[in-house]
């Protein structure tokens, strides 16, 4: 993706970034890790610059991370979100925009439904723009905090073999994480139900297969994603037990493992269904990692848009 230009800097979709960009903000995100083990957690990196958090759709992960990221760099912070705003009276997107951008923000951090929204968004407003998820397109810095807690675990993402399991389909963070595992020289793998699988994926070079132990006995990191069920329409599968029974990370799958994988969720999860509430009990742990990683994930992605020169 060409990145749009008016004279800002953006991060729209992973493959604006090449595989020496990747690296450079997971080592400024390791810089900015040992900032919040501090007993002061912040630094006046983005003092005098302000980012606007502009969430159409509903988010508490995603939104509290780039609030905290923004803070811990010493900017200012401006939450919107659609609910109670001048959007539910009809204002539209192009104009909520405008008027964020009135207000002097260097920065908006967008989350939309529709595809396609914070490049559109790029086109309307004289700053930066984030994409935080854009409908079933891209979520970057997901990816990106996957990277990195992958990194920290393995030392290493090259030659990395990793499943993602689930519904592939409806997922902007697999879309996300294929495009920059790829770029890293990992190999992935996708699992799940045939009618949940996109067909663009096979041109990128990930293997597809249909079988949980396959995938279980393959990978050094199982990627277990979400059924969404409010964006899955008609039958896709028979029914979430079945779902559970074939795809999922069952307790006696997980038992007869000789060798037993990252385990790795994008939350929330749904216990029963992609995996066991014991196992995700036992795995918690590696999740919550993924959480903490956002922060500074976000904060390395902020000060590359807005640090130094860039601002």
């Amino acid at each position: 993706m060409k990145e749009p230009d008016n004279g800002h800097r953006h991060l729209l979709s992973v493959t604006q970034l090449d595989r020496g960009r990747i690296y450079d903000l997971l080592d400024s995100a390791r810089s900015f890790s040992e900032v919040l083990s501090r007993p002061v957690k912040k630094v006046p990196a983005l003092r005098g610059k302000t980012v606007a958090n502009l969430f159409m759709e509903p988010s508490t992960r995603t939104r509290m991370s780039f609030e905290l990221a923004a803070k811990r760099l010493s900017a200012d912070v401006v939450n919107f979100s659609s609910g109670g705003s001048s959007i539910s009276k009809g204002e539209t997107l192009k104009d909520t925009g405008k008027t964020i951008v009135a207000m002097g923000v260097d920065a908006v951090v967008i989350r939309h439904k529709s595809a396609g929204v914070p490049l559109a968004l790029t086109g309307w407003a004289d700053c930066s723009v984030i994409n935080a998820g854009d409908g079933m397109h891209e979520h970057p810095t997901q990816a990106l905090l996957d990277l990195y807690t992958m990194r920290e675990h393995f030392g290493k993402l090259e030659g990395l073999k990793v499943a993602i399991a689930g519904d592939v389909d409806h997922s902007r963070v697999a879309r996300s994480n294929v495009h920059a595992l790829k770029r890293v020289g990992a190999d992935v793998l996708l699992v799940g139900p045939w009618s949940l699988m996109p067909v663009e994926m096979e041109e990128l070079g990930v293997g597809i297969t249909g079988s949980m132990d396959e995938a279980l006995n393959w990978c050094d990191v199982m990627y277990l994603l979400r059924v969404q069920l409010e964006r899955v329409r008609g039958s896709r599968f028979p029914s979430l037990q079945e779902y559970a029974r074939r795809y999922g990370l069952t307790t006696s799958r997980w038992s007869g493992l000789q060798k037993k994988p990252l385990v790795m969720h994008p939350g929330p999860i749904n216990r029963g269904v992609e995996i066991a509430s014991e196992i995700a009990d036992e795995v918690e742990v590696i999740i919550a990692n993924q959480v903490s990683a956002g922060v500074a994930v976000r904060m390395a992605v902020l000060y590359d848009l807005l640090g130094g020169d860039n601002g």
